[in-house]
């Protein structure tokens, strides 16, 4: 019977090329930005991916929480159809670096690289927005489309349509506007690169934030603005 040989009887060279051989492999296996690479078929498509969870499997599918045509659920899972594209995949990153903590979504996020998050985007995008009607019998304050003039048009337009600048607010759950703006103030959420919100967010009271979430709430959702 024939002795394989050692990694000694290789000698020094031929065990040096073997090391470098090995750390290629390695490097190769590494190259994803998602917990396992896979050519799965039902990463194929957005709504695939919305509808499956994609690598994660059903348990991580966005429509879970988000509703089957983005609505959201009226309470804490936002509204995403209709939503930027640019705005829902910088989130989906955000999350999946741990830059926008959220534990549910960082794991969704994590199962998806950085294309199939392109593609979930694109499809939650290009959905008509709709949404949950509000359920509250809260009084808004007279005051409150002012202070939303002063504080937030710049950035998210007039009735909270969105801008360049910021994502659309309106038609979005009052109590997820809420925990959001709370999330800002305490600098928990603070992935803008600017630390406009964590500003905008300070300055406000909490009667302020209930009556802001609210007043945005009410107002009905409308399609994207085209890109341009």
């Amino acid at each position: 019977m024939r002795k394989h040989p050692s990694l000694h009887e290789h000698g020094p060279a031929n065990f040096g090329g073997l090391l470098l051989a090995l750390c290629a492999m390695g490097l190769t296996t590494a190259c994803t930005d998602r917990m396992d690479s896979s050519d799965d078929r039902f990463s194929r498509s957005g709504e695939l991916i919305a509808m499956s969870g994609g690598e994660g499997g059903a348990r991580y599918a966005c429509g879970t929480c988000h509703g089957v045509r983005g609505e959201g659920n009226g309470f804490d899972a936002p509204r995403l159809a209709g939503l930027p594209a640019g705005y829902l995949q910088k989130q989906m990153e955000d999350y999946a670096t741990g830059l926008r903590p959220h534990e549910v979504m960082r794991d969704v996020a994590r199962f998806l690289d950085s294309h199939e998050r392109v593609r979930v985007a694109n499809h939650y995008a290009a959905l008509p927005p709709q949404a949950l009607s509000p359920v509250t019998d809260e009084t808004i304050a007279a005051a409150t489309p002012r202070l939303y003039a002063r504080a937030c048009q710049q950035c998210h337009g007039v009735d909270g349509v969105g801008t360049a600048n910021g994502p659309p607010l309106n038609a979005q759950p009052a109590f997820y506007l809420i925990q959001q703006l709370q999330d800002w103030q305490v600098s928990k959420r603070r992935n803008d690169g600017n630390h406009v919100m964590l500003k905008v967010a300070q300055e406000l009271k909490p009667e302020e934030v209930r009556q802001l979430s609210l007043y945005l709430a009410g107002i009905p959702p409308r399609p994207a603005s085209p890109v341009r």
